[in-house]
């Protein structure tokens, strides 16, 4: 009970939405962003504020993110970046900054989910920030859920650690699933190297992130 299969699109967290309501989780559309981000800002402003130091490590120029009600009774995410004076509603803000804002809300949820699924996080991502979006998905299993990523990203599989992989393969109609560990012996390599160093792949095959 209580998985979370994250199937974002950026398009329905976008724009104003009906600021009546409570929503203390994300949405699997992230169509909820700005009611969640409100919550966080009013019920949990410590989670909130590293939300937002996050942010600001991760995408130049932006200061602040703001839910913000208007005048006829809905909310909107406001970005302040350094060289303007006047905030940005997100409906103006690039893709990657609206999806970083977005799994940083997902990941910071004060009362996770036991499972949390997640399709290929890479997309609209700069390559530099997938490393450390793998350590915020490390650092949420570590809360004591469990986290499934599935990926075509050579860069996020560089952030992650030989035991956290399978790969999954069709054979004979049956798809099977394969641990990278139990595939290559990491005395050859080391614990520290990167799976997708280590396993030689020049193209990444859908990959399953496991992390508790």
């Amino acid at each position: 009970e209580n998985w979370h299969v994250s199937d974002f699109h950026i398009d329905s967290a976008r724009g104003s939405k009906l600021a009546a309501g409570y929503d203390e989780h994300l949405s699997p559309r992230g169509d909820n962003l700005q009611l969640v981000a409100r919550n966080l800002y009013d019920n949990h402003r410590n989670v909130f504020l590293k939300i937002i130091e996050a942010m600001k490590r991760r995408v130049p120029g932006i200061e602040d993110v703001e839910p913000v009600p208007t005048m006829d009774g809905r909310l909107v995410l406001a970005f302040r970046d350094h060289p303007f004076a006047t905030a940005f509603v997100d409906r103006y803000v690039s893709d990657g900054t609206i999806k970083m804002f977005a799994y940083l809300v997902l990941l910071h949820d004060p009362a996770p989910h036991p499972l949390l699924c997640v399709e290929e996080p890479e997309n609209q991502l700069y390559p530099s920030l997938l490393y450390e979006l793998v350590e915020e998905f490390r650092q949420y299993a570590q809360l004591g859920g469990q986290v499934f990523v599935s990926t075509h990203s050579p860069d996020f599989l560089n952030g992650v650690q030989l035991g956290e992989v399978f790969w999954l393969a069709k054979k004979e109609g049956y798809t099977q699933a394969y641990r990278a560990q139990e595939f290559i012996s990491t005395a050859r390599f080391g614990t520290s190297m990167s799976a997708h160093r280590i396993l030689g792949l020049d193209k990444v095959p859908r990959v399953w992130l496991f992390a508790n």
